[in-house]
């Protein structure tokens, strides 16, 4: 459409300052450091850590610790409780609610103007620059509505001064009016706080304007469900029956692999374009800017600064970061953030690999404990160890070794997690050894629960006992026998559980 060409245009210019960022990573995050110094030095933080205009790095490093949730949540709960500038200056009026940690249900980030306005929001408009440069010629994202699969926001339990919710459900509430032109459906659908009453609103609203839905942004497994509804509602073969514009899927926080194949039975067209994103509660990182390449660009000019520690320093318990500058090629790091959100130096959890360096692009490698997130429900070890326990009194079972895999999605079955466990004494009642498992996990972790309720992306976990030995002789397979090996607990792949399973001649799901 000719009278759109301003408009492209226009949401297309952005693009050189993603150019810039490829050119000259470095100078954004000298300006970065400067800007959170400056404003952190009024806050109470910054007075207890000695923050000033013009500290050397050398003098930050020593100053700051580096700190994960539970170390910093103490300045959280104080801004929650309605203090003011206490991580930040000003009061914060909003808190993304993303998974569980060791020390409560859910973990809550602070999401400040700045943190919205100078990240989240200016990362968005630069991946649909990005979009609409690599695809210049051919895209007509502009022409109608990208599908957004929000979260739901509430009062927060500590006071009126403050809404918490799921990050896309603040990111939606705070959109500037301009963007809510490009999205589908309505706010208020979207915003549904139940996923079981939202999901059959989203399908009649969106097959509303079917003829005006062009792409999608959300998580995979959430993406999946809708486009079950949206064909079961229709009786089509696949998606782009329902919906003949679709041109583009945004993905993210989940690992994108076990949906590629299930993606291409939805959407079989080669002219369907997919970028990944890496944002989080915390704060939008990165995303593809490269067509036909998965490596994702850092962006180092939105008000974040970042420092890594190399993987085998972490692993050998020496939290000694260094910054963007000085990492390497193919070397894996943990991620460590300071941002306008008020984060210090806040050890984010994800490992990161760099493909390259000048750019700097890299791809997610894992996280830095223990963890199984194949549907967006990040279960922690420690949850895992807790719902062990709690099944096995329960029973009267005893656990020699086990491992945990996900049982992907697909269009026979919903996802799950599969426990293969060799036990010394096994359950007297498997039945109530699984609910146990499940129900202690569903109260440990929200959004494994959120990925439970009505079975609609994970069914109850499924159990498998293994022969006694097993661990033992796949350890010894891999040459891990002695010393430190040990078994992996989770993983978000189905790697070493398929190797397990053919060992002891069963079939992998």
């Amino acid at each position: 459409m000719r009278w759109l060409e301003p408009l492209y245009a226009l949401l297309r210019a952005p693009y050189k300052q993603v150019l810039a960022i490829q050119k000259d990573p470095l100078t954004p995050q000298r300006r970065w450091y400067s800007y959170l110094l400056e404003r952190g030095a009024s806050t109470l933080f910054g007075k207890k850590y000695g923050l000033r205009p013009n500290l050397p790095y050398e003098a930050f490093q020593k100053a700051v610790p580096i700190q994960p949730y539970e170390e910093i949540y103490p300045w959280i709960e104080r801004t929650m409780r309605g203090g003011e500038g206490v991580l930040w200056p000003g009061k914060v009026r909003w808190f993304a609610r993303s998974s569980g940690t060791t020390n409560d249900r859910s973990k809550y980030i602070p999401i400040t103007r700045e943190s919205l306005y100078l990240n989240h929001f200016r990362a968005s408009r630069h991946l649909f620059a990005t979009y609409l440069a690599l695809y210049k010629d051919t895209t007509h994202l502009l022409e109608g509505k990208i599908i957004s699969i929000g979260g739901s926001h509430q009062i927060s339990h500590l006071g009126a001064h403050a809404r918490y919710g799921d990050l896309s459900a603040v990111l939606l509430a705070n959109m500037p009016r301009i963007y809510r032109l490009f999205r589908a459906p309505d706010l208020k659908t979207a915003l549904i706080a139940s996923w079981e009453e939202k999901l059959p609103r989203m399908v009649e609203a969106l097959l509303r304007q079917r003829h005006h839905i062009v792409g999608l942004a959300g998580v995979p497994t959430w993406s999946v469900l809708l486009f079950e509804q949206l064909l079961k509602r229709t009786g089509a073969k696949h998606i782009l029956e329902v919906f003949p514009r679709f041109e583009a899927v945004f993905h993210g926080a989940v690992s994108f692999t076990p949906y590629e194949a299930l993606f291409k039975q939805y959407l079989p067209s080669e002219k369907v374009r997919y970028m990944e994103i890496y944002n989080a509660s915390e704060g939008f990182f990165a995303f593809q800017d490269v067509s036909q390449q998965r490596d994702l660009l850092l962006m180092t000019d939105h008000g974040v600064f970042y420092e890594f520690i190399p993987f085998s320093a972490w692993e050998a318990g020496r939290w000694e970061a260094i910054p963007l500058e000085a990492v390497q090629e193919n070397e894996t790091y943990a991620l460590v953030i300071t941002t306008v959100g008020g984060l210090w130096r806040y050890l984010i959890g994800d490992t990161i690999r760099f493909v390259s360096t000048h750019p700097p692009r890299l791809r997610i490698v894992g996280r830095t404990r223990h963890y199984i997130n194949a549907f967006g429900e990040e279960v922690m070890i420690e949850q895992a160890e807790a719902a062990l326990e709690a099944a096995c009194k329960a029973t009267n079972a005893q656990v020699r070794d086990y491992t945990v895999a996900p049982i992907y999605l697909s269009t026979q079955h919903r996802g799950a997690h599969q426990w293969l466990i060799e036990f010394i004494h096994p359950p007297h009642d498997m039945e109530t050894f699984i609910q146990t498992l499940d129900s202690t996990l569903r109260r440990l972790n929200s959004d494994y629960e959120a990925k439970r309720e009505g079975n609609l992306a994970l069914e109850a976990p499924k159990v498998v006992s293994l022969p006694e030995g097993t661990f033992y002789r796949w350890l010894k397979s891999k040459g891990r026998l002695g010393g430190q090996n040990k078994v992996p607990r989770l993983s978000t792949d189905r790697t070493y559980a398929d190797e397990i399973l053919a060992m002891v001649g069963l079939v992998s799901e």
